[in-house]
């Protein structure tokens, strides 16, 4: 089991529609990291920006065994770390907004985001997953993923059972909603006693800006991400969360309930 675990938070500003370079952006990156991070997190929808044109849709959505997924995979067992992400997947004739966990040594895991933004197009082009993220477990650690707008929904992201130590939420939230933004994710993280760390992109689209609104929490709500050169890190400690959870086991107290996909 792995006392501490390093993460880095990867704000990408995202390239509209090209794969191509944001690859290039997120290799230079990765280049870069600092020695021992086990998990890099990446922004929601990270190789293409959100696509409101249902025929580029089509063009640019990939399975899981397309391009995006496989260099991915690739790039994972080059730095020997995990990568976190979203992308748009494409089964059949259904596009979804697909979180991903890649691991070295080629496990994955994937989550399909539940709440649509009915604000946006996204609805309306893109199908809701029904499912939560099965718990992943990494380095001795248990890991969960939901994305973006998914964090305004409380019992959707409920640590049942402390089943999960860390939150992952890739996400491109925009500035007018900030505040917003980084208190669900501090209230995410104390009403769960876990970490969260939530992946923003940076620079901007035609939706808002987005830069500077990368961070990661510990259980009590602290600010623990260190930003260099726009690179956010951390690193978690296990026993930190441990003794936080016996200290306060509210756990003991927490509802039962049954949630309810359709």
């Amino acid at each position: 089991m792995t006392d501490d675990l390093k993460i880095a938070i990867i704000s990408l500003d995202i390239k509209q529609e090209n794969p191509a370079e944001n690859f290039i952006a997120l290799e230079n990156a990765l280049d870069s990291l600092q020695q021992g991070v086990d998990i890099v997190v990446l922004p929601e929808l990270f190789s293409t920006g959100f696509i409101s044109n249902q025929d580029k849709l089509n063009t640019l959505a990939e399975n899981t065994t397309g391009n995006t997924i496989t260099r991915l995979h690739q790039l994972a067992d080059k730095y020997n770390l995990a990568i976190a992400g979203s992308y748009l997947c494409k089964l059949a004739s259904t596009i979804l907004n697909r979180a991903f966990f890649i691991e070295p040594g080629g496990d994955d895991s994937y989550y399909d985001k539940k709440h649509l933004f009915s604000l946006s197009p996204e609805k309306k082009l893109l199908y809701s997953g029904l499912n939560r993220c099965r718990t992943i477990r990494y380095r001795g650690w248990n890991i969960s993923m939901i994305i973006c707008y998914d964090l305004r929904f409380p019992v959707w992201c409920r640590n049942i059972k402390n089943d999960y130590d860390l939150l992952l939420v890739p996400a491109n939230w925009p500035k007018v909603r900030s505040f917003a933004w980084k208190h669900l994710l501090i209230a995410r993280a104390i009403e769960n006693q876990a970490y969260i760390a939530g992946a923003n992109r940076s620079g901007e689209d035609k939706y808002g800006e987005y830069s500077d609104l990368s961070y990661i929490f510990d259980p009590t709500g602290k600010n623990i991400g260190e930003n260099t050169d726009n690179i956010v890190y951390a690193t978690l400690s296990k026993k930190s969360i441990e003794d936080i959870r016996t200290k306060l086991p509210v756990i003991n107290d927490a509802d039962n309930f049954t949630i309810n996909n359709l």
